[in-house]
């Protein structure tokens, strides 16, 4: 079970970068392909900061806490703003399981 929620956590890490890049490629102008692109670069980039275990300003604690709810809670946001209500509340119940497992069992 442990290593299927470890599979889990990965998969809502690139669903959250799925949700913000179909966020921008549903917006409805011309340059709906650059927030499509440009919304997970940002997200990527956070995570990259902040996130990963190399990141340069590693967050723990409450920090960590926040900085996830954030970082997660974008992927939901981005899937009802872009229609998606749904999804977006199957993509945080799933988000808010997998990580109170991930914490209960010290992953």
């Amino acid at each position: 079970m442990k290593a299927a929620n470890l599979g889990v956590l990965f998969l809502i890490e690139l669903g959250a970068l799925t949700a913000a890049a179909y966020w921008g490629f549903t917006r409805d102008f011309g340059a709906s392909w650059l927030l499509g692109l440009a919304a997970p670069a940002v997200l990527v980039a956070l995570w990259a900061l902040f996130g990963s275990q190399r990141a340069k300003y590693k967050v723990r604690g409450a920090g960590r806490v926040g900085f996830e709810l954030l970082w997660f809670g974008a992927g939901v946001l981005a899937l009802f703003a872009a229609g998606a209500p749904v999804w977006a509340l199957a993509f945080a119940l799933v988000c808010v399981v997998s990580k109170a497992l991930a914490v209960a069992w010290g992953q």
